[in-house]
């Protein structure tokens, strides 16, 4: 087996701490092509699709692939910015603004990077960066809060399978979730806040998260749970009633039971049981995309408004909001304990000086 490594490497480098911010992953433009390779990549994870490989490579190359491409790419380009999709531009300033806080804290012996677990900037190329850079010790921190093996489980596997062609690794720390960290249930709650002493409130605030296969959740997978544990904390913090709120789950694929309630069948019937006005907020989604800005802001809106819906409300991720990026900052810090960020003292460098020349 041939391992990757760096030519010519000093073992003298300083001893840096990493923090690898990943998130789901996005196409490279609003293109068919572009489409078509980011689907792959992510309808290629036997994570996400648990059926029989030989069955599902008919379907993914033949059926697909074949027609999505073009549907997504019309919908990417709805959503796209001038700095690329809203998924990308979100994720990259959640990352700077995390590296400020850490780096005002601790210097420049850490390092944090944004991976994306599908497409790029990939998870390959930002570990071999943070070898280059000297991270010796390593942080992964996914953006994902409530845990599922489709999304938590498969960035751990690619870390995994980049680390077994990796001749030297560093100590590795991974947060596999977070769904009741008590700053982040008070940053979305204040987040919520904010926005409902703007724009008022309404008659039912809904909390959409991504769906996964019922059988996910027959399996033993514990992200329904963690949904629900989400919401009940996060309304107990806004004081809300029972009748206030709701959980639903958004995004189903294919013919099979997904986790219900479903966000737009919910959306279409609650006009005719009185509800007038919504107000949805998805706390599973650290950062707006195509799921938040075209599927709920702009789909399900209109499922609500043609049930005789009155006033529909979507509610933005955090995104990169300083009690967004506090908390996830408090978050790492909590997981950095023992490991003494930024410890490149000169004491500590000759220490290590002496012991590569006795080796030479």
């Amino acid at each position: 087996m041939a391992y990757q490594g760096q030519e010519n490497f000093d073992h003298r480098q300083p001893r840096k701490t990493g923090v690898l911010i990943t998130n789901l992953g996005t196409p490279d433009a609003p293109e068919t092509g572009a489409l078509r390779r980011y689907l792959r990549e992510f309808l290629s994870d036997t994570r996400v699709v648990e059926i029989p490989r030989f069955v599902w490579f008919f379907i993914l190359n033949l059926v697909i692939l074949v027609i999505r491409p073009r549907r997504s790419a019309e919908a990417y380009k709805g959503v796209w910015t001038e700095r690329g999709s809203p998924l990308l531009v979100h994720s990259q300033d959640q990352a700077d603004g995390i590296r400020e806080r850490l780096q005002q804290k601790y210097g420049d012996g850490v390092v944090v990077r944004l991976a994306m677990r599908y497409g790029n900037p990939s998870i390959a190329s930002q570990l071999q960066a943070m070898e280059d850079d000297g991270v010796r010790q390593l942080l992964v921190l996914p953006l994902y809060p409530q845990y599922s093996a489709s999304t938590n489980a498969s960035t751990f596997d690619a870390l995994a399978r980049d680390f077994m062609q990796r001749r030297w690794l560093p100590d590795l720390r991974f947060i596999s979730h977070y769904p009741d960290f008590a700053p982040y249930i008070q940053a979305m709650a204040e987040h919520i806040r904010a926005y409902r002493e703007a724009h008022g409130s309404a008659d039912k605030l809904i909390f959409s998260y991504h769906g996964v296969p019922k059988r996910f959740l027959l399996k033993g997978d514990p992200y329904f749970c963690e949904c629900h544990k989400t919401s009940r904390l996060l309304a107990k913090a806004l004081g809300l009633a029972d009748d206030q709120w709701m959980t639903t789950f958004q995004s189903r694929f294919g013919r099979e039971e997904w986790l219900q309630p479903y966000t737009d069948a919910t959306l279409k019937a609650l006009p005719g049981q009185g509800v007038k006005s919504v107000q949805v907020f998805c706390p599973g989604f650290s950062a707006d995309c195509l799921e938040t800005v075209e599927e709920i802001d702009e789909e399900n809106r209109g499922y609500f408004e043609q049930a005789g819906g009155e006033s529909f409300a979507y509610i933005s991720a955090m995104n990169a909001e300083p009690v967004h990026l506090d908390a996830l900052t408090q978050l790492i810090e909590n997981n950095l304990q023992g490991w003494q960020p930024g410890d490149n003292q000169p004491a500590t460098l000759a220490t290590r000086a002496a012991r590569a020349e006795a080796l030479k």
